[in-house]
C-alpha cells in the first residue's frame, strides 16, 4: 500500500526526468496523502508528454456518486487490468506520478512509527499510475488517479508486504504510451524493485498527521534501517 509521499525536488529537475513539454511549476510537498491534487505525468491529446493535476483517489468514469464512492487511492498491478474499477484506465489511462519518497508505518494503533522510502542515488522516482476522467451528469467533471502497488521487495519486506510499483526509466515511454488501447505487455514493466535499490529511514511521528506539510517530518529519529 501507499498512502503518503513526497515530492520535494525542484520543478526543474523534476521536468528534465520526465520529459513533459508544458511549463509546470509546484512547491515542494512533504508529506501528500489522499484526496488532495498531486501532479502526474501523462500523454496528452497531441501525444507529447504533460505535467497535469489531478485528485489522488481513482473515481471510474461509470460512479454515479462519486462522494458515496470509496477512495481507490491504490491498484494491485496483479488484478487491476481485470478489475472493473481500473480495466479502462489500464488501457486508455496510464500515468507516471514522480515522487521522491514514499512513507510506510510498523507499530501499533496509537504508536506508529512513521518510515521514508526513497532511492539511495536521491534521483526522483516514477511511480506507476493510472488515471480517469469522471463526467458528471451536471456536467462537473474531476480527473483523478491511483498508485499501483507490487509485493514488497527484499529491503521493503520487514515493514510491509507491499510497494508502489516503480517503473525504470527506459519503461516510462512504453508505460504511458496508449495508442494501442491495450495493456497487453504491461504487467511484466510492474515488477518490485531491485534489492539495494532503497533506503529506508524511520522520520518524525509529526508525519502522521497529514496537515502537517514541512521539512521536519523527514528528519530522521533513528539509524537508517538500509
Amino acid at each position: 500500500m501507499c498512502s503518503r509521499y513526497s515530492l520535494t525536488s525542484p520543478h526543474e529537475a523534476v521536468r528534465a526526468t520526465f520529459g513533459y513539454v508544458n511549463a509546470a511549476e509546484f512547491p515542494p510537498r512533504y508529506n501528500i496523502a489522499p484526496t488532495q491534487p498531486v501532479g502526474i505525468v501523462r500523454t496528452s491529446h497531441t501525444k507529447q508528454r504533460e505535467m497535469a493535476l489531478v485528485r489522488w483517489g481513482l473515481i471510474p468514469s461509470w460512479a454515479k456518486e462519486p462522494a458515496k464512492f470509496a477512495t481507490l487511492i491504490n491498484a494491485r498491478s496483479e488484478t487491476a487490468a481485470e478489475k472493473a474499477s481500473f480495466r479502462a484506465s489500464f488501457r486508455h489511462r496510464r500515468c507516471i506520478v514522480p515522487a521522491d519518497g514514499f512513507y510506510e508505518w510498523t507499530g501499533k494503533p496509537g504508536h506508529k512509527q512513521p518510515h521514508l522510502i526513497r532511492q539511495k542515488s536521491g534521483d526522483v522516482m516514477g511511480l506507476a499510475g493510472l488515471w480517469e476522467h469522471w463526467l458528471g451528469a451536471d456536467g462537473s467533471e474531476v480527473e483523478t488517479m491511483a498508485i499501483l502497488t507490487v509485493a514488497a521487495n527484499r529491503d521493503m519486506e520487514a515493514i510491509h508486504d507491499r510497494m508502489p510499483a516503480i517503473l525504470k526509466p527506459e519503461d516510462y515511454e512504453a508505460w504511458i504510451d496508449c495508442s494501442s488501447g491495450s495493456s497487453v505487455g504491461m504487467g511484466k514493466l510492474l515488477k518490485p524493485a531491485a534489492k539495494g535499490l532503497l533506503e529506508i529511514i524511520a522520520v518524525s511521528r509529526e508525519l502522521n498527521n497529514p496537515r502537517n506539510d514541512f521539512p521536519e517530518v523527514q528528519e530522521p529519529t533513528q539509524k537508517s534501517l538500509l
